[in-house]
């Protein structure tokens, strides 16, 4: 079997693998194979270990090196994700990753992330510094209304007589109460709407004119 026709990882590249116990084990062991063998390769490098080599076999080897450097690509986000799942900073992931600061971290962590077909990084990258803002701003309107939405949220879980349908979201409601940040209110609010237009359209109306995910212009709502 030549260089060539070793499997490779050619049409896996825009599939990250599942951060997992598992698969991160799978990995793990996938990069201290291609480090044994890279140490063993320069460890036996001479000055004419070029010598007898043909074209058709050097380019061979160059292929499966572009489908190793892919490979390795899509392993990149996975492990970073997997990482920060078991508690690393961004901070602490700048060193491995060959940056500078945890910003530069972050950033390439989203540039090198899958993203929807025909998004390139720096696009990625953009979309997600605007959907924080985004976040932040509805955060602060909470945080400057936390009164009229607890009023509000006190006034949605004392109705009685709801539909089955507006039940669950008035039980998550009842929970976001107990959080000290009303912005924790908001989606719940929301969620409650759509089963109290019938029996209570006016707070229903109310309801659905709160921010949502990705709109921080809240204006003077509720």
């Amino acid at each position: 079997m030549t260089t060539a026709d070793r499997p490779g990882p050619a049409g896996r590249t825009s599939t990250p693998f599942t951060p997992g116990p598992a698969s991160f084990l799978a990995v793990a062991g996938a990069l201290e194979a291609i480090r044994d063998a890279v140490d063993a390769a320069e460890s036996g490098t001479t000055g004419t270990s070029r010598e007898g080599a043909g074209a058709e076999e050097v380019l061979a080897s160059l292929l499966l090196l572009r489908r190793l450097r892919e490979q390795l690509a899509v392993w990149e986000p996975g492990l970073v994700e997997t990482a920060r799942e078991a508690g690393a900073s961004w901070a602490e992931l700048a060193r491995p990753l060959g940056v500078s600061s945890r910003q530069a971290a972050e950033r390439r962590y989203l540039r090198n992330r899958p993203g929807a077909a025909g998004t390139t990084g720096e696009q990625r990258v953009q979309a997600t510094r605007v959907r924080r803002a985004a976040d932040r701003g509805r955060s602060a309107w909470a945080r400057q209304h936390a009164a009229d939405l607890r009023r509000l949220a006190a006034q949605v879980t004392s109705l009685t007589g709801l539909p089955p349908a507006a039940r669950p979201p008035v039980a998550r409601l009842d929970e976001a109460l107990a959080h000290d940040d009303p912005a924790a209110l908001l989606d719940p609010l929301r969620a409650a709407g759509p089963a109290l237009r019938v029996a209570h359209p006016e707070l229903a109306g109310r309801l659905d004119a709160l921010p949502g995910p990705g709109d921080p212009a809240a204006g003077d709502r509720p």
